[in-house]
């Protein structure tokens, strides 16, 4: 096979995922440039842009937690720990997105950075109650 053999389908699999992401990088740069020229222009406040930018980056989090448990891994107790953290984090970016959409900024911040460090803690702590449970079987 060659470097740019595209039947292996985990390579296939990693350049949708590379290109994926790299889209939601181009999206959320796109929006943050428009957003700023917009308010050189005076069409847009400073706040409005901060809520965009960090709304979409909430967005992400969702996007990439629900693509999570999707990917293949064997073995149910991988398949387990994927699943609780893609749920973790897509409903921590919701969070996020939502209190940055609407919430005071003096709240979302606050709020918002603690949905997604929850969504990261249960994810770590599902892991190492995983690994545990499995050591003791």
């Amino acid at each position: 096979m060659t470097d740019h053999d595209t039947t292996d389908p985990a390579r296939a699999a990693a350049r949708r995922d590379f290109t994926a992401n790299l889209a939601w990088g181009a999206a959320i740069l796109a929006v943050a440039l428009g957003g700023r020229a917009a308010r050189h222009l005076g069409y847009m406040d400073p706040e409005t842009l901060t809520r965009l930018v960090i709304g979409a980056n909430g967005l992400m989090i969702a996007w990439m937690g629900n693509r999570l448990p999707k990917a293949f891994v064997p073995g149910a107790c991988a398949r387990r720990v994927r699943r609780v953290g893609g749920w973790a984090m897509a409903l921590s970016g919701v969070v996020y997105a939502g209190m940055f959409a609407f919430a005071p900024l003096s709240l979302a911040y606050p709020v918002g950075a603690g949905a997604v460090l929850a969504g990261i803690a249960v994810t770590i702590a599902y892991c190492v109650w995983q690994r545990a449970r499995a050591r003791a079987a």
